[in-house]
């Protein structure tokens, strides 16, 4: 298995930089202390916030494979345009089978973070409302694409999220918007498509990597802007 071919940007070098700049805007921000109290609120020390979006993002890079699916016609393509964004498709003439693997930055670790924030702030029965809604939702939105997997709208998801979280309580807001978005772009887009996965004809079938990854990232964001929000009320 080639690793230059499993590890792979899921998204154009733009999108890294719109990325980036997000995280450099929250970093200044945060020096200014605008969000110290809004990462508390969050229940998160601050830097451990910062390090942990920027670990989503190098994260990215990482595929770690699970399984090999049985041989499938293999898409041969470098870029797929997605709801107006390009995706990179691993270019290949030969590849036996599908390989099935776990993104670091758009699964492993908002899942750790998730369950972190679950128990934290002890919304178990408000974050499965907030991932069930999302996970419905991203469902239906989801788009098999040959050659990538399944795709959903860039901002979407957050947005679900970030509204389904306010709904449900302002106090923990911002902890359920992550939950709910990045859990749910996971389970709605990714788990609950596995099936279809093999007859997409993708070289490597990513849970949390192309097509799902900017929207699990663009949840964590969200949930640091509501939390600033609602630390400005309250102060």
């Amino acid at each position: 298995m080639s690793s230059s071919r499993l590890h792979y940007l899921p998204a154009p070098v733009l999108l890294y930089l719109l990325l980036g700049g997000l995280i450099l805007l929250l970093l200044a921000l945060l020096q200014v202390g605008l969000l110290n109290r809004a990462y508390r609120t969050l229940g998160l020390e601050p830097r451990v916030a910062m390090l942990v979006l920027l670990g989503s993002l190098i994260g990215s890079y990482v595929n770690i494979p699970l399984a090999r699916l049985p041989e499938q016609r293999v898409v041969a393509r470098t870029f797929v345009d997605i709801f107006g964004v390009p995706y990179y498709v691993p270019e290949v003439a030969d590849w036996p089978g599908t390989i099935l693997a776990v993104n670091v930055g758009g699964a492993v670790i908002p899942v750790l973070l998730s369950i972190y924030l679950v128990l934290h702030n002890r919304i178990f029965i408000s974050a499965a409302i907030a991932t069930a809604v999302v996970a419905v939702i991203v469902h239906r939105l989801a788009t098999p694409e040959p050659g990538v997997g399944i795709t959903v709208p860039l901002i979407a998801p957050a947005l679900i999220a970030a509204l389904t979280a306010v709904i449900l309580s302002r106090v923990n807001g911002p902890a359920l918007a992550y939950v709910g978005g990045s859990l749910g772009v996971l389970i709605g887009a990714d788990l609950a498509n596995l099936g279809s996965l093999q007859t997409l004809g993708a070289s490597v079938a990513s849970i949390g990597g192309a097509g799902t990854f900017d929207g699990v990232f663009l949840a964590g964001v969200v949930a640091v802007l509501l939390a600033g929000i609602g630390a400005r009320r309250r102060a």
